[in-house]
């Protein structure tokens, strides 16, 4: 009995050798992509969102001016909230347990901008004392919509199918607006205020990378990526270019988005 006991213990302890040096053999054949997404054109304005149509949400905002921020920017064209990811036949990883969460704060989606795998959760959360809705308009059989009336309700989704990208409104307030890339891979990011992203671990390998913004769509550009070394990939929109639909906001006659603001006071604000 000891000695298939021992047996046992033997191979256990074989299988965790090997997995581990599987493991350690795939982080050392990995490589890391960085960049920087900027804006050569013209910054836009962006409007501001007047939120009289819900006193409830123009109380929680009082004195503060918040923008749509359809384009995020500094003056100098670094671009905040673009969707960046691998495209095609990527090697794939376990799917991650720690859910992607959005919150439903101050009348606004935070953050604008995120990126969840498909099989992994997404929580959409309302920390307002009041009703919002989270409705997802989908092309590709990911849609939800639901109401969320408490501050502390959580609503929990697994995206069934790959889509770039999910928009996310609130039909209550229709000034909320947030956009949820579905990928079947973990390597994604999304640029922050100065433009920069970075996706780690990558298989060594030729890939195909997106960049996706909101107002001027997809960008597209071969990478290679080498183990144990950084490549970088930088992204440039004119300002030109046009995504596929329009998400802008016809002003309304409550008062919802009437004005505008250049990005130079979105500087200003950060």
């Amino acid at each position: 009995m000891r000695m298939v006991l021992r047996l046992v213990v033997s191979i256990a302890v074989c299988l965790i050798l090997v997995i581990e040096a599987s493991e350690a053999f795939a982080q050392a054949n990995t490589g890391t992509i960085k960049g920087r997404v900027r804006l050569t054109g013209k910054l836009p304005g962006n409007p501001v969102i007047r939120m009289g149509m819900d006193p409830m949400c123009s109380r929680m905002n009082a004195g503060k001016r918040i923008l749509q921020e359809y384009v995020v920017a500094t003056v100098d064209g670094n671009l905040a909230n673009v969707f960046v990811h691998l495209q095609g036949n990527v090697p794939q990883s376990p799917v991650s347990t720690q859910p992607v969460m959005i919150d439903q704060k101050g009348c606004v989606f935070l953050p604008r901008v995120v990126g969840v795998r498909i099989g992994q959760t997404l929580q959409i959360k309302n920390s307002d004392s009041f009703l919002h809705n989270a409705h997802g308009l989908s092309g590709k059989d990911n849609s939800f919509n639901v109401g969320q009336p408490t501050a502390g309700n959580v609503f929990n989704f697994k995206p069934k199918n790959e889509e770039i990208m999910l928009h996310l409104k609130c039909d209550i307030h229709n000034w909320m607006n947030a956009y949820i890339g579905i990928v079947t891979n973990p390597y994604f990011a999304v640029s922050d205020t100065t433009g920069a992203f970075e996706i780690d671990k990558v298989p060594a390998g030729t890939y195909m990378l997106q960049a996706w913004h909101e107002r001027f769509g997809p960008v597209t550009k071969s990478v290679t990526v080498k183990a144990g070394a950084v490549t970088t990939v930088d992204f440039t929109y004119t300002g030109n270019e046009k995504a596929a639909s329009s998400t802008e906001e016809l002003p309304l006659v409550a008062g919802n988005l009437v004005s505008t603001q250049r990005h130079e006071d979105t500087k200003a604000r950060e």
